[in-house]
């Protein structure tokens, strides 16, 4: 019986093409952030089965691919429970990774730690178009910088490495896990049923303000909390400053300061930013994790419709590990599907120098080989791309996939003369 040549569900087989694309993003990723003074690590793929079941991933710890125990420690006859058969599980993103990182290595770090962290992460999802089980993740933290500054300086290495890659029109937008939670207090609800109250307010851009209340209403909360709480919705979308006239209104139950550093963030931003992107606030943004403590954002996309990147502050997490809080914030783009736009949009990667195949005819001499080489060898130092193979018998279809490949000039090699 034949094996199948297929990839696994969920997972793909890269071609050339869509290879050199990533490469070039990844270099342009690193470049950028680099000037941010980002530094690159890198973690394992596997985590310890306990890390990512912290009750930090959200939905995602329903995803993990998870790894049996090896060995001597694999007896399946003796189990009585998933914990005698798991001890591993590939990760489901790079928080989890990087956070256990800081937590064994902070001595040896500098304080702010500014961390970029590129590597391929696994979730059993249902795939779909942008969406793998096995895909790239690209993030950037910052821990160990308690004020906005690391907010404004996430926001603006993001924007400005999707500007590189010739991405205009899009928005970060950006809201604050605080906020959120005094909107619900103020509207009445209890705390008890924020996180419930958050995942249909996420909904918001799929059903609407009208779909939200209904589904509140249907959920049993009191009509009074909800009306009071899709006003506030109401006033936000009807005034001309939103976040002034949303503080104000919730002004008794968001904590000291939330207000004017938010705002910060926002004026930062706009200060500099270019006018490639747009920077809104959006009161119905909630991200899934729940390790979020303050402010989040998020990329959106048009001409993906939804979104390609987030993050936000997380400043719970190192304290699982180490006891001791320590402030930290982070940024992810999705590098897959920035991927996939670029291919769809025939994205070709940009060239210094002339991409040309060397063609040679079958039997070259030994004489005439070392000359070919020389001469490749020469073009390369020019900055040149140059392909030396061998001439096959349908030299015009080997032109032509060739071609397709970006190449642009050809030059033939016989065994009698040297035609160029």
């Amino acid at each position: 019986m034949a094996l199948n040549k297929k990839p696994v569900t969920g997972m793909k087989d890269i071609l050339p093409e869509e290879m050199e694309i990533r490469d070039y993003v990844i270099g342009i990723i690193k470049e950028t952030y680099g000037n941010f003074g980002f530094t690159s690590i890198e973690t394992p793929c596997v985590e310890n089965i306990a890390n990512l079941n912290c009750k930090a991933g959200g939905e995602n710890e329903k995803l993990i691919f998870k790894i049996l125990k090896r060995g001597e420690k694999l007896r399946l006859e003796e189990a009585k429970s998933e914990e005698d058969l798991v001890d591993g599980g590939l990760r489901y993103d790079l928080t989890v990774p990087l956070v256990r990182y800081y937590a064994a290595h902070a001595n040896e770090l500098p304080s702010p730690f500014k961390a970029l962290q590129m590597g391929n992460v696994w979730r059993a999802d249902r795939p779909q178009r942008g969406r793998y089980r096995q895909f790239m993740q690209c993030d950037i933290d910052i821990l160990g910088e308690a004020s906005n500054l690391a907010e404004i300086e996430l926001i603006l290495a993001t924007t400005t490495t999707l500007g590189k890659l010739g991405f205009k029109n899009f928005q970060i937008r950006i809201n604050d896990r605080q906020i959120l939670k005094a909107m619900a207090a103020y509207s009445g609800f209890g705390e008890a049923d924020y996180d419930a109250i958050f995942i249909t307010l996420d909904k918001m851009d799929k059903i609407g303000i009208d779909g939200v209340r209904e589904e509140l209403l249907n959920a049993g909360y009191p009509q009074e909390s909800v009306e009071k709480y899709m006003a506030l919705f109401r006033g936000v979308e009807a005034s001309d400053t939103p976040v002034a006239y949303l503080t104000e209104q919730i002004a008794d139950f968001l904590p000291e300061g939330v207000q004017e550093s938010f705002q910060e963030i926002i004026d930062s931003v706009e200060a500099v930013k270019g006018n490639f992107f747009e920077l809104v606030f959006d009161p119905t943004l909630v991200r899934g994790m729940s390790y979020y403590t303050g402010t989040i954002f998020e990329v959106a996309v048009p001409e993906f419709g939804g979104s390609c990147g987030g993050g936000g502050r997380y400043d719970k997490m190192v304290g699982k590990f180490t006891g001791n809080d320590v402030p930290a914030c982070g940024f992810s783009i999705g590098f897959e599907r920035i991927i996939l736009l670029l291919m769809e949009n025939g994205f070709q990667v940009p060239k210094a120098g002339k991409k040309i195949a060397y063609l040679m005819e079958k039997g070259l001499s030994s004489e005439k080989l070392c000359e070919v080489m020389a001469q490749a060898q020469t073009e390369r130092e020019k900055g040149n791309q140059i392909l030396v193979a061998r001439m096959n018998k349908n030299k015009k279809f080997q032109k032509e996939q060739l071609t397709a490949q970006g190449y642009e000039a050809f030059q033939e090699f016989y065994r009698e003369e040297l035609k160029r």
